[in-house]
């Protein structure tokens, strides 16, 4: 039996009258993975915020290997063996430093170190970090040049290079790739032999199926099932999760409209195949692959972030070539970008300033903003996306991930357009949240034509029509959503060649 590595007893917090943690009562064990899911204000970031030093707890103990702990900031929770990669990757890297100094940035204050900073040194040390973890940078190379999933790989280095006792991981595979995220895996698995006792916050069934010893499932601020052993019982987690059996979802594929959009030998690369794709009215089209498969490229196409190769792109049968996020609205395109932290959320503005800013003109008399109007269009949209908050003048950052994230996709139907375009509108949110989204968006398609680029298949089944599969900046495969050859589906998805006289579990 493996020892407790971190024992929490008895643990309850609120916020005012908000009851967050009811009476948490949990041991993460060395050497095992703790696989922790809950949906959105379950009470999961406050249970880490606790372990981790930003808050305290009510009442209730945790022990770190028997003695008391009680962190009195991160930096002390740090010192003593409880190392945390948050779900925000601003939180873990500093953009404006290279990746040596990122590296190395919780080891500048040590004493050993010296008063100076011998470049030299640092560099090396960095490199050997670099090296175990598998990242071939250069060191000296500035943080803000590399991709969110570079920079994402770059926090988990930071935090792994300090031998943790309790390494808490959450949702670090949001932004890797297939073969970065086995890269991860195989990190874990070597702290795991090594007897780190590791909480890793998730809802991707992969993640969780690959390295989960035991799963436990939060909900309302409570334990609401511990499950271990060797058959896990996944379905079993999920259900505990929502306090209701998971169901099928069952997309009715309607029957599609007038033309939008169509893509006529587009090539979004130079050596890329040439795409070929009409989308229509009243249809939700999902464009799906691994990491740099090219679906985000064609998003910032369609928005005005970037240039087509070659080819010819129509929006309602005229030729459409948006030099820019101002010519897309002109052209009634809307488009919700993914990596809300970087790319969305304005952290100094409520709710209601972060859903309207895009249509702030239409909510102007003679350059006033009329607040009744602003407000109650806010409200609506609240209450349409089923935001949790007190009210739609709560700051943007009082809200969970899953609340933002709402908001954030909330804030590009709240006008009607010809096109919406979703990029990753799932990310880092809860199975619940994101079938809230995905209803909303379905329920809300008559008037326009939808597509919505996303990263997991289960993302793609659940909301769209049709299913289109990229690789290498082509499309690979096309499917409507009804009998789907999963087989064909996941081998287009993977970049492996289909035998259609095979099929697979």
């Amino acid at each position: 039996m493996s020892a407790v590595a971190c024992q929490i007893i008895s643990m309850s917090k609120s916020f005012g009258v908000n009851k967050v943690l009811r009476n948490i009562n949990l041991d993460l064990f060395s050497g095992q993975v703790t696989v922790l899911m809950g949906a959105n204000g379950a009470g999961k970031s406050t249970l880490v915020k606790i372990l981790c030093g930003v808050h305290k707890a009510d009442s209730g103990t945790v022990k770190l290997f028997g003695n008391n702990f009680q962190p009195s900031s991160p930096s002390d929770a740090f010192k003593k063996g409880i190392v945390t990669v948050h779900q925000s990757i601003n939180d873990g890297v500093v953009p404006d430093l290279d990746i040596a100094s990122n590296l190395m940035l919780d080891k500048l204050g040590d004493s050993s170190w010296g008063f100076f900073v011998r470049n030299r040194q640092l560099k090396k040390a960095a490199s050997e970090i670099a090296a175990s973890m598998g990242i071939k940078f250069d060191v000296s190379k500035p943080v803000r040049e590399l991709g969110i999933a570079d920079r994402q790989l770059i926090a988990i280095a930071r935090a792994m290079a300090q031998d943790p006792k309790v390494l808490i991981l959450d949702e670090p595979t949001s932004a890797l790739s297939v073969a970065e995220a086995e890269r991860l895996f195989k990190l874990i698995e070597r702290f795991r032999k090594t007897g780190v006792a590791i909480l890793y916050i998730s809802h991707r069934m992969g993640d969780i199926r690959r390295i989960a010893d035991r799963i436990v499932s939060m909900r309302d601020g409570e334990i609401a099932g511990l499950f271990e052993g060797k058959a896990l019982d996944y379905e079993g987690a999920i259900t505990a999760m929502l306090g209701h059996s998971m169901t099928e979802f069952n997309v009715n594929v309607e029957q599609n409209g007038p033309l939008v959009l169509s893509f006529e030998n587009i090539k979004i690369e130079e050596k890329s195949q040439p795409i070929n794709l009409s989308i229509h009215k009243n249809e939700v089209v999902a464009i799906t692959g691994l990491l740099g498969s090219g679906k985000s490229r064609l998003a910032e196409i369609l928005f005005g972030l970037r240039n087509q190769f070659s080819g010819v792109l129509k929006l309602n049968e005229k030729e459409y070539y948006p030099k820019s996020p101002r010519d897309a609205l002109k052209s009634s395109v809307h488009m919700s970008p993914k990596d809300r932290a970087t790319n969305a959320i304005i952290s100094d503005f409520d709710i209601t300033g972060n859903l309207t800013i895009p249509f702030l003109k239409s909510f102007s008399y003679m350059s006033f903003i009329q607040g009744r109007t602003q407000r109650n269009a806010s409200d609506e949209m609240v209450e349409k996306m089923g935001i949790v908050c007190q009210s739609s003048y709560d700051k943007i950052g009082t809200l969970s991930g899953g609340n933002q994230q709402k908001v954030i996709v909330g804030r590009w139907l709240l006008k009607s357009c010809d096109l919406l375009v979703l990029d990753e509108p799932f990310q880092g949110v809860d199975i619940k949240a994101r079938r809230d989204i995905g209803s909303y968006i379905r329920s809300s398609t008559k008037d326009r034509a939808t597509l919505v680029f996303v990263s997991e298949i289960d993302e793609a089944l659940e909301i769209a029509d049709k299913i289109i599969i990229m690789s290498e900046a082509s499309v690979v495969g096309e499917h409507i959503n009804h009998e789907v050859d999963f087989p064909a589906l996941l081998a287009e998805f993977s970049g492996k060649k289909i035998n259609h006289n095979q099929r697979y579990l």
